[in-house]
């Protein structure tokens, strides 16, 4: 029993659970952005290009032989698939990401805790009643 209550202690902390959610969430908004991604923008992008498929690009380092061993090549187009389908999703992340911080509001300032000397324009913390710089008086305006 000693190590069921450990690993309920261990499940249940704060972090974990913290971490869980992040993770689930994450894959969530994973489905959305790939769906953006293959659903919005490469439509229009396949359009534009003519239809070229570079995934079908390959260096032939060696032919296969019918019967025998497989071709062997490098499979470049597909690389560059991968790579202009990463540079649309982490700009198609960029830019969810900016708008969602749009729709935050605004954090509001924080209380001030100094002001400034109107003597000698020092800064002083707010309950000051003498300037620690010039040792002017605060409450009177006097030296």
């Amino acid at each position: 029993m000693g190590m069921l209550k450990e690993f309920k202690q261990f499940a249940l902390k704060g972090n974990v659970v913290d971490m869980a959610v992040g993770i689930i969430i994450g894959v969530a908004f994973g489905k959305i952005v790939a769906s953006l991604v293959s659903d919005v923008l490469m439509p229009p992008l396949t359009l534009l290009q003519g239809n070229v498929d570079l995934s079908s690009l390959a260096l032939v380092l060696r032919p296969g032989v019918q019967g025998g061993p497989p071709a062997v090549t490098i499979n470049y187009g597909a690389f560059l698939n991968s790579v202009i389908e990463f540079i649309i999703v982490a700009f198609a992340v960029f830019l969810l990401v900016k708008q969602m911080n749009r729709l935050k509001k605004p954090e509001a300032a924080a209380a001030p805790t100094t002001k400034s000397c109107p003597h000698c324009l020092e800064t002083i913390p707010l309950a000051a009643t003498r300037c620690g710089h010039c040792t002017s008086s605060l409450n009177t305006g006097s030296v």
